[in-house]
């Protein structure tokens, strides 16, 4: 894992009426909801947002997630979601942890995996692109 404070941010929350089912607990699907504000701000800290992808000729799809509740969240209830950078050589693996913003409890984890692909061709690329490191300001 990624100790870089760069590589690592947090979003605070609330969740709204909206993302919960009759019980007040938030719907299963919202979580990855949650996941993708926080990878867009993660992004966002080094300039490869979802535009400057796509303005740099690559598009990164996620080609697999996961997600384990832990403890429900619920209507109102303040959340603080962080996203981490794990991988980024070969694929971009964000891990993410929510926790409830009072209490500092953690309620649920997760992870995402994206895959650079060249958008004139469409080709999947087995290295991400000189430009992620660049953003990074990392070396391959």
């Amino acid at each position: 894992m990624l100790t870089d404070p760069r590589f690592t941010t947090e979003v605070e929350l609330t969740v709204p009426f909206h993302d919960v089912d009759m019980m007040g607990v938030v719907w299963h699907g919202n979580y990855f909801r949650y996941f993708e504000i926080a990878r867009e701000a993660l992004l966002n800290q080094f300039n490869y947002g979802y535009r400057q992808m796509k303005a740099s000729g690559y598009v990164w799809p996620v080609v697999d997630t996961r997600v384990k509740y832990r403890s429900a969240v619920i209507f109102e209830q303040r959340i603080r979601v962080r996203a981490q950078i794990e991988e980024f050589e070969n694929r971009l693996r964000i891990a993410y942890q929510i926790f409830d913003a009072e209490t500092g409890k953690r309620t649920t984890t997760g992870y995402t995996i994206q895959v650079a692909v060249e958008e004139s061709s469409r080709e999947m690329c087995f290295v991400s692109p000189p430009i992620l490191f660049e953003r990074m300001g990392v070396m391959p």
